[in-house]
């Protein structure tokens, strides 16, 4: 996938998108439960993030950046 053929609202939606899914599956594991996504073990997850981000640095886009500090990322 070519990221920089993407518009920077649209990175934007996905990096969130990331963001909401780390959330659901960090609310699923408090809870006891299987995570739905399982973002901090699938590698495509880290892949897409990675990418996502270093479009958006390139195009000097401020973002917030997703912390995966227990995770293997």
């Amino acid at each position: 996938m070519d990221y920089s053929d993407f518009t920077t609202p649209s990175l934007l939606m996905m990096y969130e998108a990331a963001r909401g899914a780390l959330a659901a599956d960090d609310a699923a594991e408090e809870q006891g439960k299987e995570p739905k996504f399982k973002v901090r073990t699938t590698v495509g997850w880290k892949q897409h993030s990675q990418r996502v981000e270093l479009e958006l640095s390139r195009r000097r886009i401020v973002f917030q950046p997703i912390s995966l500090s227990e995770s293997q990322w």
